[in-house]
């Protein structure tokens, strides 16, 4: 797994870079663990309603992680990034995705794809735009998942996780970062 790169995080336990947590885990595979199994209990409940806007997506983010984190659903305030490439810094991330979900949103959330192939590639688009904000400390990539999920159903198509390929799609949005939306088009697009 790649670790993230980050300056003193006050959110990790003094000279780790594991995230303090409600159940007070200092190991990061245990608290893997833990945090896969509180997101895998509420996928069980029904999600929080919204209108598809970044307030509905921090609502997501709580609603997944609120049994592991207490800033579940807030916005990360350091400055982060993975390999080579940094995210957006913290003080950019609320009016660069205002933004994004404002173009989502003039792009009819992407319910006027006139087929899968064009869904695909504007899907594609978004999450990496998306992935680059990079909102939250931790859960980004699951929370992106469960969106794309969202807005397949909102255009009329069902997204099959199953047939998510985690390293084809890792290795798609890592070569998003700098543009290249094909790879990632290519993986959304089986999964539809």
């Amino acid at each position: 797994m790649v670790r993230y790169n980050a300056v003193e995080d006050p959110l990790c336990y003094p000279g780790t870079h594991v995230l303090r947590n409600k159940a007070d885990i200092e190991d990061q595979d245990q608290l893997d663990e833990f945090e896969q199994l509180m997101f895998d209990s509420r996928a069980n409940e029904a999600l929080p309603d919204g209108e598809l806007d970044f307030a509905h997506y921090r609502a997501l983010h709580h609603h997944f992680f609120q049994d592991v984190y207490d800033w579940a659903g807030e916005l990360r305030t350091i400055r982060t990034g993975k390999g080579n490439n940094w995210f957006c810094y913290p003080e950019y991330i609320e009016s660069e995705a205002e933004k994004l979900f404002g173009e989502l949103a003039s792009r009819g959330y992407l319910a006027g794809a006139a087929d899968k192939n064009t869904f695909a590639q504007e899907a594609a688009w978004f999450i990496a735009e998306l992935n680059a904000i990079h909102p939250f400390r931790e859960g980004n990539g699951r929370i992106q998942l469960v969106f794309l999920t969202m807005l397949a159903r909102n255009a009329g198509y069902e997204l099959n996780e199953r047939k998510l390929r985690p390293k084809p799609f890792l290795e798609a949005m890592i070569v998003s970062f700098g543009g290249n939306l094909a790879p990632l088009t290519v993986e959304i697009r089986r999964m539809l």
